[in-house]
């Protein structure tokens, strides 16, 4: 299976540019797309799910045209938006068998489709137990057993580990990892680290352009020569601040010790660092 994506646009109103001649090929396996907040990822999402349609350009989904054959598209496609909503009532078995209904699966086939799909995302166990008693792990699993029914070949998440504890936060990511050796899963998100454990293909965005594309490693490497551990003061800390990007900062009794992008500032202590993908990520959004 394969996407292409060509000269994407997207502008609302006169003049905000959401997408910028976007151009991406994608095959299958798991896909990351990393930005800050504001960047353009959900509004990729959308238009690769069909809930909203490009200003410009072409979207081809195994050569189909996601313009003029959305119906046939959306057969193909599981889609867990950032913000899902749940009948907290239902039961789990519940909520799945009336998402299934919804989606077109036929009375003979919605019960196995269901228990499918429960197994897949590992919830067989707990599919009696109504959602409302379910953790924010088990109902992100949820969204992605209702966009698994349909057994798509394209699985797009959105922001799927935002507000989970670290040990869920595994779980789901190996959870899509498991899912992605037969379909394209399209994982976006702003935590780093969903990208840098799950992804060997990613496209970075800022402000709506993609500005970088390939294997996070090549990435990190762009980075090197730009990171650096700075012992400082409070007061010059402030310099700091202004002329790098920080990532981290440790006080200690009588100075800081600083995890900072960026290049050298010649009247500091500094000594360079190994990057990793965070930094790569900060530095490649700043520039």
């Amino acid at each position: 299976m394969e996407i292409t994506i060509r000269h994407l646009w997207k502008t609302y109103g006169n003049d905000l540019h959401a997408l910028q001649d976007v151009n991406l090929d994608i095959q299958t396996g798991m896909f990351g797309l990393l930005g800050p907040n504001g960047a353009g990822k959900s509004t990729l999402m959308k238009i690769l799910s069909t809930l909203e349609q490009p200003s410009k350009g072409e979207v081809l989904i195994d050569g189909v045209d996601i313009n003029t054959q959305r119906k046939s598209v959306r057969k193909t496609l599981g889609y867990l938006p950032q913000f899902f909503g749940v009948y907290a009532q239902l039961t789990g078995k519940e909520f799945l068998l009336y998402m299934a209904r919804l989606n077109g699966v036929s009375r003979k086939q919605v019960e196995d489709k269901v228990d499918e799909a429960l197994e897949q995302v590992a919830l067989t166990s707990v599919a009696d137990r109504r959602v409302k008693n379910y953790s924010g792990g088990m109902v992100r699993r949820l969204g992605i057993a209702q966009a698994l029914i349909g057994n798509p070949t394209l699985l797009i998440v959105d922001e799927p580990t935002v507000g989970l504890d670290p040990e869920e936060r595994i779980r789901f990511r190996n959870l899509l990892a498991d899912i992605s050796r037969q379909k394209i899963i399209i994982l976006s998100t702003h935590i780093v680290g969903d990208i840098s454990s799950t992804c060997e293909d990613l496209a970075l965005l800022s402000q709506g352009r993609v500005v970088y594309r390939g294997h996070p490693s090549q990435l990190v490497e762009q980075t090197r020569g730009h990171v650096w551990t700075i012992t400082c003061t409070d007061e010059t800390f402030s310099v700091v601040a202004d002329r790098m990007q920080v990532i981290s900062s440790i006080a200690q009794e009588k100075h800081r010790i600083v995890r900072a992008v960026g290049d050298p500032i010649p009247e500091f202590d500094m000594q360079p660092e190994e990057p990793n993908l965070e930094d790569a990520y900060m530095w490649l959004t700043k520039e």
